[in-house]
């Protein structure tokens, strides 16, 4: 099977997953995560009708990005300080900001450049020392950071969920549920409207992020990979 083919079944089974948990499919944006393949499968997954792909190396970005301009780019690995102007603007979203001084140097670009940037503010739910992101109790106070800069715009949260036990991952999933809620309850009106994303579910847990209300799912294995 081919790379055309595992899309087009990974956006048929999130269209099904939706369906079961009472969702509308087109609430929920599939991101293929193209960081360990070439042009041509970021081609055929496009032709697929793959619309919106990830990145996690700067490098790739840009070398994607400046190729394949009618698609949209999301920038979903750690970000370096001295990268950051390659991301700002080529990226549609940042999915993985926890750090003040990454967002004021965000701000500073995507200024320069006239822009303002979207981002999401990575936060570790389950506590893992592997994981990187703000703590539940701490990300309220880069959100207040972040709504004092002009250029930077904050659409939501991130997380990733421990692996290999799909109830953990579930409860990973509903906690940003209910931060990112809670966090929304503190808002004006008008940023509580565009504060709504939940970048949440890989290839392995996906549909249980979708059941908790993910608005973007990261896919990678699924979509490129036959080994998974």
């Amino acid at each position: 099977m081919g790379t055309k083919e595992r899309y087009e079944n990974a956006a048929a089974e999130l269209a099904d997953v939706c369906a079961r948990a009472g969702r509308n499919p087109a609430d929920v944006v599939l991101v293929a995560v193209s960081k360990t393949v070439g042009p041509d499968e970021v081609a055929c997954a496009i032709e697929a009708g793959a619309r919106d792909f990830g990145e996690n190396r700067p490098d790739q970005l840009m070398t994607k990005a400046d190729q394949f301009t009618d698609v949209n780019w999301h920038f979903i690995g750690n970000i370096q300080s001295r990268r950051i102007r390659d991301i700002v603007g080529r990226a549609v979203l940042v999915h993985s900001l926890f750090e003040e001084r990454h967002a004021r140097k965000i701000d500073e670009v995507a200024r320069e450049r006239g822009i303002v940037q979207d981002v999401l503010l990575e936060v570790n739910v389950s506590g893992e020392e592997s994981k990187s992101g703000r703590t539940p109790d701490d990300v309220r106070d880069l959100l207040e950071y972040c709504r004092s800069l002009k250029n930077v715009r904050v659409r939501g949260l991130m997380t990733m969920a421990p692996q290999g036990d799909s109830d953990i991952a579930r409860k990973t999933f509903a906690g940003l549920r209910t931060l990112r809620d809670e966090l929304a309850s503190e808002l004006p009106a008008d940023e509580a409207e565009s504060f709504s994303e939940l970048s949440m579910g890989m290839s392995e847990d996906w549909r249980e992020a979708v059941e908790e209300g993910a608005t973007i799912v990261r896919v990678g294995r699924a979509i490129f990979s036959d080994a998974f």
